[in-house]
């Protein structure tokens, strides 16, 4: 008798726990996922804030790849005297000053962008450098033909970094 009093209690209580168990269940999946949707909401509206930013930051570097292309670093930096040893130092520092001037917009692009920069900066003043101490060159005159002729044959590596930033931007569109 009692025990068909326990088997009848635990058919009686069996729809009760089968409830139970799925209610638990369906309260989980739905906390989780709420939980999901509150993030992702978070993520969006973080996001739409740090793009304006993010977007300021590759202007900021597409300014600076134009400010230290070759031929108009040329024409903003006039030499001071005649020795184009002189001329190519102020102008690598011009470069060197430009560059630590944006140094914090790294943050907000993706590594390899910001080393496709760096590797812009370092070949525009290794190219400098190295016309420099070419000694058909006699003066500052023309030094500067040299390096603008430099240009005019071949790509400025400021444009190769500049298109590539161009290719970062629109994958953030």
């Amino acid at each position: 008798m009692i025990e068909d009093n326990l088997v009848q209690l635990f058919f009686y209580l069996l729809p009760a726990l089968i409830v139970g168990a799925l209610a638990f269940y369906f309260f989980n999946l739905f906390t989780r996922n709420e939980e999901q949707r509150r993030r992702f909401l978070l993520q969006k509206e973080n996001q739409k804030q740090a793009l304006p930013i993010r977007l300021q930051a590759y202007e900021r570097m597409a300014l600076f790849l134009e400010r230290v292309a070759p031929g108009n670093l040329l024409l903003r930096v006039t030499p001071y005297n005649e020795s184009k040893e002189d001329y190519a130092t102020l102008l690598v520092k011009t470069i060197e000053q430009e560059y630590e001037h944006n140094l914090a917009q790294q943050i907000y692009m993706s590594d390899e962008c910001w080393n496709v920069i760096k590797a812009s900066k370092n070949a525009t003043i290794n190219n400098l450098r190295k016309m420099a101490q070419d000694d058909s060159i006699s003066d500052v005159a023309e030094y500067r033909k040299r390096v603008i002729s430099g240009v005019l044959e071949k790509e400025a590596p400021s444009d190769t970094a500049l298109a590539y930033l161009k290719k970062e931007i629109g994958k953030i569109w």
